[in-house]
């Protein structure tokens, strides 16, 4: 029986040249490449400008810290994300507000924003969910209509803002687009994850993108951020070669910086990732087609009119299905040699989340998603047979089950 892995990176014989190149070069860490992938994913994304980081966490923290966010400030994220997502809030120091879902789905609800936000608030950070942006529309209404209680401190940056920054988690979304927006152009600042689950890999990998910023200058904001993720640093290793030796710690930054080795494989990824993201579509559109007649699975869902997905995850839901249902079916799954997970577990139900005070009994829409949800494989070595084997199973699974 072959065994259907759930997210396995493809790695093509490109791919592998374009590393082995970088390794012969005695260039290995951060230097021409990075500067070459940067500028490769600023005009796929149409953003201002792009810098890479060793993983989106990192770029998510780097922004934050940029902003000079820390003790004092709220930060609202969902509930319903992975960890990195949340975690950075309380790395710099400010109170992380968790957010419940919109009732039947994955995105936080822009209501909850509208209660959560006080005048210590000082950003939001919105998920794209599966390769499924955000309801940025609904969000920014509501940070414009909560605008008076916004107070900068005393950081440049977020005095240039007169109302909540919105921040995207956008690691799911690499090529997603929002009314016609790529991801990486539509929030004030966006990060984006390279890791290696993700659509493009890097093995590990982020992406700080920006947009404009009214009143700051372009080379001064990218210099901004390269600062707190590079040391502080105000010359990179390569120029500091080049016979311009002498540098200054500007800032006490971070080491989060992208290796040449890394943006070789994410450059050359990059060159056919229309044609990922095509591959991607038709694997989704195959299971929509042998799952969507079985009335007990409740189908991943958006307004193609408005949203372009990046087909990252196929999550499912079974209908009446309970948490313990859900997992048996899991088991199921992989007794018939099919690996298929859950995106996610919501935060609060997670020890290190349940110490800082959060209770899942406060999040029941999240819960209700959660309880019953099954992402199922998706990926580049899937073959369509593949797809309509998943598909047998999981309908199969349900019926023994229920």
């Amino acid at each position: 029986m072959k065994k259907i892995d759930f997210s396995p990176p493809e790695i093509k014989p490109e791919d592998i040249r374009a590393v082995t190149k970088v390794l012969k070069s005695g260039w290995i860490t951060t230097g021409p490449i990075v500067k070459e992938f940067e500028k490769a994913l600023k005009d796929y994304t149409g953003a201002w400008d792009v810098i890479c980081t060793n993983s989106a966490t990192a770029a998510l923290e780097t922004i934050l810290r940029s902003l000079s966010i820390g003790p004092g400030d709220e930060v609202i994220t969902s509930v319903f994300t992975y960890s990195a997502s949340a975690s950075v809030i309380q790395h710099v120091g400010a109170q992380i507000v968790l957010a419940d879902t919109i009732r039947d789905g994955f995105h936080l609800d822009p209501d909850e924003i509208r209660k959560k936000i006080t005048e210590r608030t000082k950003a939001v950070i919105a998920v794209d969910y599966a390769g499924i942006p955000a309801p940025y529309s609904k969000i920014r209404e509501v940070i414009n209509e909560k605008a008076p209680l916004y107070h900068p401190r005393k950081n440049s940056l977020q005095k240039k803002f007169s109302r909540v920054i919105l921040i995207a988690d956008a690691a799911h979304s690499l090529g997603a687009s929002y009314k016609g927006v790529p991801c990486g152009n539509i929030a004030d600042f966006s990060s984006f994850s390279f890791h290696a689950v993700k659509n493009l890999t890097t093995a590990e990998g982020g992406a700080i993108i920006f947009r404009p910023v009214q009143g700051m200058d372009p080379d001064q904001l990218k210099n901004w951020f390269y600062l707190n993720a590079f040391q502080g640093q105000n010359k990179d290793a390569l120029t500091k070669l080049k016979g311009s030796w002498k540098y200054d710690i500007v800032v006490l930054g971070y080491k989060y910086n992208m290796t040449d080795i890394q943006a070789a494989l994410g450059l050359s990824q990059l060159k056919r990732y229309a044609k990922i993201l095509d591959r991607r579509k038709v694997l989704h559109e195959r299971y929509v087609k042998r799952l969507s007649l079985d009335q007990r699975i409740i189908l991943p869902e958006f307004d193609s009119s408005k949203i372009r997905s990046s087909y990252h995850l196929f999550p499912v839901r079974i209908k009446n299905f309970s948490e313990g249902q859900r997992d048996r079916l899991i088991r199921y799954l992989a007794d018939q040699g099919i690996s298929a997970n859950v995106h996610f577990i919501p935060l609060p139900m997670h020890t290190a989340y349940k110490n800082l005070g959060f209770d899942i009994r406060d999040f029941p829409r999240s819960f209700s998603v959660y309880q019953n949800l099954v992402s199922l494989p998706l990926h580049l070595k899937l073959s369509l047979k593949d797809v309509d084997r998943v598909s047998e199973a999981v309908k199969k699974g349900i019926k023994t089950l229920s």
